[in-house]
Order: structure tokens, then sequence, then C-alpha cells
């Protein structure tokens, strides 16, 4: 079995508060990029396959998370307002595959996979065309100390990467799901993608 250590950067992907709920519950193991409206390179890459996940809430939309998930955006808004100063990094991923796909066909497959609806997948899917989605499969390390930090104009705008401002102390930390269940999920999706 690989060790994993924590990120030995500030490096962060920022993700719909709801997302990094369902990755940090183990709801889901897979999220989907296509990257920010001002990406330095113009389409999504993969930086690091070892990162902080920092949580946004402003552009999570009810309509585009299935119903059945509604409860965790619910529970992402609970105490949230846009006046919020700090955020709370929970967690870390490691990426351990990173699939392109550009067919609408997998793509709908994979809906019992993620919290999103079909709409947000097709959205994502068909926003600049050429380039395909990113199908990224993430391990999930929750933090055993959660870590507040200053919400800095650094990180705001549209974009995937940031490095955080704050200096993150070494905790302890565990995975979301056990390497077997990990293994599982992970086969079926790849089954799905490989197909």
């Amino acid at each position: 079995m690989q060790t994993i250590v924590q990120p030995q950067s500030p490096l962060s992907l920022k993700e719909w508060a709801v997302a990094v709920k369902a990755l940090g519950e183990g709801e889901q193991i897979i999220t989907i990029r296509k990257g920010g409206l001002y990406e330095e390179t113009r389409e999504f890459r993969l930086e690091n396959n070892l990162f902080y996940l920092y949580p946004t809430y402003e552009h999570q939309k009810r309509d585009m998370v299935k119903p059945a998930y509604h409860h965790l955006l619910d529970a992402t808004l609970a105490g949230w307002s846009s006046d919020q100063t700090t955020v709370s990094i929970e967690y870390f991923a490691e990426v351990t595959d990173d699939v392109e796909l550009m067919d609408e066909a997998k793509l709908r497959a994979l809906s019992p996979y993620h919290i999103w609806t079909d709409n947000f997948a097709d959205v994502r899917l068909h926003w600049k065309k050429k380039q395909p989605l990113h199908i990224l499969f993430v391990r999930m390390y929750r933090l055993a100390q959660p870590v507040v930090i200053p919400i800095e104009a650094a990180y705001q705008g549209c974009k995937s990467w940031h490095d955080l401002l704050a200096d993150l102390p070494r905790s302890e930390f565990a995975p979301v799901l056990a390497d077997e269940e990990f293994a599982r999920k992970k086969a079926e999706i790849l089954g799905i993608l490989q197909a």
C-alpha cells in the first residue's frame, strides 16, 4: 500500500462546497472539470495530484444538484453568508486517475456516481466543445483538525487552482473510504469509461 503524506504545498482546488461535502462523505469519488473561466492555460490542467479542497459557495445552484443530494447542499449553506471572512479547509485529495471524456453517452452512464444533474454534466461537456472533460478520480483524506483560514481576495474569481496564503499546519488525517471500497467504486466507473 502506498504511503500518503499531507500535501507539501498550499495548492488548493476550488470546488462547490456541496461537491467537497459529497467527496468528503464518500458519496462520490469523481469530480468533473473543464476549467474556470479565467484559467491561464484556457483549459483545465492537473497541477499536482495532491492538493487541498477549497469549498466555494457563490456559484452553487440547487437546480444543478440532484434532489437526493439537496440535504448536502443545505448542510453546506447552514450558517454560511456572503459576508463570511473565513473558510474551513477540512480535506485534501489525491487524484489517482485523470480520464479525458468527450462522449455524451458515457457521461450519462456516470450519472449514478455523482451528485450533479444530467443538465449540469451536459453543460460542462458542451462548454468549450473541442476540449475534453476531465473525470478526476479523487481519493479523499479528512484532516483530524480542520484549518480555518481568512478568505483572501486572491482566492476569488473563476480559476480552478489557488495557492493558499495561510500556513496550513500538519495534522493527523484519515482516508474517507477504506482502500477496498475506493478500489471497488473506481473499478465500476473505469469499466464504464473504458467500455
